[in-house]
């Protein structure tokens, strides 16, 4: 038995993960690549082993740079099931055919100039016939019971505390004599976070594939958090401009919105209308409110027995789904906080929100989330002063701020902690530290060896490991 690791490899997105046991082939995760667009383009477009011998799918969450690649996965020739909790089943019936939506309308969108300026035109990384073909491959599986997606890997999810229906996966491996017990983390979520449950810790692991997106840095408060995002929302209604916030529409936008209820029912808000601009951020939230059985007690209390109030909801909120609606924000004076997505800005209606409004003083950037090396959120955050959106030159003007206090990731100490208790009952002989950029998951890699961890890899990508 053996794993090799093709993304989130010394790097954040792209997870994907394939395991041997016997003949057969397990994949951890199918995540798009988000980075610089060509490599981003070639390496999403290119699977690194047939589809056709891949058995089966075990999928950690639905976001996307854990999921997207799904459609190319089933369009290349896989033919076997993808094993998720039903939350993210349901999720990636909204996400994937997203994902499909924005391929084929972004590449609509530049192909219109490159006809224009006589060049080949682009082909969309995958369509809605696509998506809508990987969907029919899912298999939900409640957390907490065990399955067998291939003979010799028995399964179960336990709650990892990062997004609504994310696990931790538990395998129990069978080759012959030889049994271990592997756990994928996915990704860790933080501890006390609103609406999930927090993270478990998964017992008697031989070997361990640990995330460590922020594996060298501590978060901030969460009081500084509200602070920021009330003082941002004061500074756009005081100047009459934009806060934007870009967002990903599942998790962070709804963790946001939830703050911003907290603010208007604690009468710290002020009376700004708010955007949530994503028409898969509204299929979302829906989602949230049919998956109660992934809520914390304090969410479960307000969804289930407080009828009167709904935490993702209040006066002010207006859930946009229409193009028109978005393009009337764009045109309006008033001021107005907007959450839309994509998170790291490579897009989504956020590229026209910020075409339209980043070269203005008096408008707003607040990210509230993780920003991936070359992503246009990242360039903003760098203080790029200009950016291309669409192809075209953009001055930035607008103030930008950063609020790492939403993430729902673990931070250092978080990491350590769920790491020191899978490591409580001293059978693990070995972590392999994925998801997160190369400086950072060595930086971590060096703590869990702090810790007591006996051997720790930081995998390339295509390296191979026995088991």
């Amino acid at each position: 038995m053996h794993l090799q690791f093709w993304g989130a490899a010394r790097e954040v997105t792209g997870s994907m993960h394939l395991l041997t046991v016997g003949r057969h082939k397990l994949l951890l995760d199918c995540g798009l690549y988000q980075g610089r667009r060509k490599k981003a383009f070639e390496r999403n477009r290119n699977l690194p082993f047939r589809a056709s011998e891949i058995d089966a799918v075990v999928l950690s969450h639905a976001h996307i740079d854990h999921s997207g690649s799904l459609p190319t996965l089933v369009r290349d020739g896989f033919k076997g099931r993808i094993h998720a909790t039903p939350a993210t089943r349901s999720l990636c019936e909204h996400m994937l055919r997203d994902a499909a939506y924005i391929q084929e309308s972004d590449v609509r969108y530049v192909n219109r100039r490159r006809k224009r300026e006589g060049r080949t035109p682009f082909e969309p990384l995958y369509t809605g016939k696509d998506a809508a073909a990987a969907l029919r491959r899912f298999k939900p599986e409640p957390y907490f019971e065990t399955f067998e997606p291939v003979p010799g890997v028995r399964v179960r999810f336990l709650e990892a505390g990062h997004i609504l229906g994310s696990a931790v996966v538990v395998l129990d491996l069978t080759e012959g004599e030889r049994q271990a017990r592997l756990v994928f983390s996915g990704d860790i979520g933080r501890r006390g976070l609103p609406i999930l449950r927090d993270p478990q810790v998964a017992e008697g692991a031989d070997a361990v594939i640990i995330e460590s997106t922020y594996g060298d840095r501590s978060h901030l408060p969460a009081s500084e958090a509200r602070e920021l995002l009330r003082d941002c929302a004061q500074t756009a209604f005081d100047s009459g401009g934009k806060l934007l916030v870009p967002a990903f529409a599942l998790g962070r936008t709804q963790e946001v919105v939830y703050r911003l209820n907290q603010l208007w029912e604690d009468g710290e808000l002020p009376r700004i209308k708010v955007f949530v601009d994503s028409p898969l951020a509204v299929k979302v939230t829906d989602v949230f409110r049919a998956h109660p059985e992934c809520y914390d007690e304090n969410m479960r209390k307000a969804m289930l027995e407080e009828s009167d109030k709904d935490p993702l909801g209040f006066e002010c909120l207006r859930y946009v789904r229409s193009v028109e609606e978005s393009k009337q924000l764009n045109s309006s004076p008033e001021p107005a906080v907007v959450i839309s997505a994509s998170g790291m800005c490579e897009a989504g209606r956020i590229l026209h929100h910020l075409r339209n409004h980043a070269t203005s003083p008096n408008t707003t950037i607040l990210f509230v989330g993780y920003q991936a090396e070359h992503t246009l959120g990242r360039r903003l955050l760098e203080g790029r002063r200009e950016v291309r959106i669409f192809g075209q030159p953009i001055e930035i003007r607008a103030r930008v701020e950063r609020a790492n206090n939403y993430s729902a990731h673990a931070d250092r100490e978080g990491l350590l902690d769920w790491a020191r208790g899978t490591m409580e009952s001293g059978s693990v002989k070995r972590f392999f530290v994925v998801h997160g950029e190369e400086r950072v998951a060595e930086t971590f890699a060096d703590s869990l060896t702090e810790l007591g961890a006996p051997r720790v890899d930081v995998p390339e990508r295509g390296q191979k490991f026995q088991l």
